[in-house]
C-alpha cells in the first residue's frame, strides 16, 4: 500500500479515535454514572474498534470483558446483546482506547500491502466470539478498516449528541491526528 495513503488513512482513523477518547474524557462523572446509554454505547464502540483490528480474530482478548446476553435480560439502555461484564470506569476505558489506537496504527502502518486484499476473518472464526455481523464476513482487511472507521465516527456523533442533550457539552472536531 502506498505510504501516502497509509499516512493519510492513519491520520484520519487516529482523529476518529481521538474524538472518541475526548468524549470519554469530557463526560462529567455524574453523567457517566447516571446516563447508562452513554456508557453502553462507548463500551460497544470500543469493543468493536478492538475486535475489527484483531488479526487473526482468534487472538481477540478484550481488555474489558463482555458477555453475550439474551435480549430479554438486557437493560433498556443497552444498545446490543454484547454486554460489559461490569460498569467500567472512564480511566479503564481510556487505557483501552490508547491500546486500541496503538494497535490500529501498527496495523495500518506495518501490515504488508498484499495482506490488505485478504479476507479479514477466517470462516472458523466467524462465530468464535459472538461479535461478527454477517454483513462483514466477506470483507477484506482494507474494507474492515474502513468499516471500523465509519463505525467509530457514527458512534462519536451519537455520543456527542447524548452529551449535548444531557450535559450541554460536546467534544471538538479533530481534523487529523498524528
Amino acid at each position: 500500500m502506498d505510504q501516502l495513503f497509509r499516512e493519510s488513512f492513519w491520520k484520519n482513523f487516529a482523529a476518529a479515535i481521538d474524538m472518541f477518547k475526548n468524549i470519554i474524557s469530557i463526560c462529567p462523572d455524574a453523567t457517566w454514572q447516571k446516563e447508562k446509554k452513554i456508557f453502553y454505547m462507548a463500551y460497544h464502540t470500543l469493543l468493536f474498534l478492538d475486535y475489527y483490528l484483531t488479526i487473526p480474530v482468534s487472538s481477540f482478548h478484550p481488555l474489558l470483558p463482555y458477555t453475550i446476553v439474551e435480549p430479554d435480560q438486557l437493560p433498556p439502555e443497552a444498545i446490543d446483546d454484547v454486554f460489559p461484564d461490569q460498569f467500567y470506569p472512564r480511566n479503564e476505558m481510556q487505557t483501552y482506547i490508547a491500546a486500541a489506537r496503538e494497535k490500529c496504527e501498527k496495523l495500518i502502518m506495518q501490515t504488508p500491502a498484499e495482506k490488505f486484499s485478504e479476507r479479514w476473518i477466517r470462516s472458523n472464526e466467524i462465530n468464535r466470539h459472538g461479535l461478527c455481523p454477517a454483513v462483514v464476513t466477506d470483507y477484506n482487511l482494507l474494507e474492515i478498516l474502513f468499516y471500523n472507521l465509519r463505525h467509530i465516527q457514527h458512534h462519536v456523533g451519537q455520543l456527542n449528541l447524548l452529551l449535548r442533550q444531557t450535559a450541554n457539552i460536546a467534544a471538538d472536531w479533530i481534523a487529523q491526528s498524528e
